[in-house]
This record gives C-alpha cells, structure tokens and sequence, in this order.
C-alpha cells in the first residue's frame, strides 16, 4: 500500500513520485493500494502524481486502486475529467 504525503502540491510532487515509484516498484503484490487519508494540502500536481502511479502500476501488470481520497481532489478529477480515471474500484464498476 502507498500512503499519500500530507501535503502534495507542484513543491512536493517531484519528490514523492519519485518515492511512491520506488515503493511500487518494491511492491510484491499484483493490486497497487493507494490511500490518500492523510492528504490534506495538494493541487492539480496531486493528480499527475496518481495518473503516473496508475500508469506505472498498469505497465508492471498491476491493478490500481485509490482509497480515501479527500473530497475536493476528488471534484477536482472531475473538473479535470479524470475521475473514472481515479475512482475507487468499488465505483468505477
């Protein structure tokens, strides 16, 4: 599981993809887990960082799931027209 920084804006972003891509590449299990429940500052680099984890985990043959995500990130996918993109599993069915 890979559990989202506090805090995730254009200032953080570069260094924790750069931390979620070695912890996913650590990562044994086929479904990628990333919860977003400590997440409380972040803007649209927020969801680069996700797209780019999902990206990653779906080349290395994993599945991607995303839990807790606050939310204004989650209007903020809308906005963007990702949100399908991002939905949790149990949603996106």
């Amino acid at each position: 599981m890979l559990l989202l920084p506090e805090s995730l804006t254009l200032r953080e972003a570069r260094d924790a993809m750069r931390l979620l891509k070695t912890t996913l590449e650590s990562e044994a299990d086929a479904l990628l887990i990333v919860d977003g429940s400590q997440l409380q500052r972040f803007d649209s680099s927020a969801l680069a960082v996700l797209l780019e984890c999902r990206r990653l985990a779906e080349a290395w043959g994993k599945s991607f799931e995303l839990r807790a995500v606050p939310d204004k990130l989650a209007e903020l996918a809308r906005l963007y027209g990702i949100d399908e993109l991002l939905a949790p599993a149990s949603q996106s069915a």
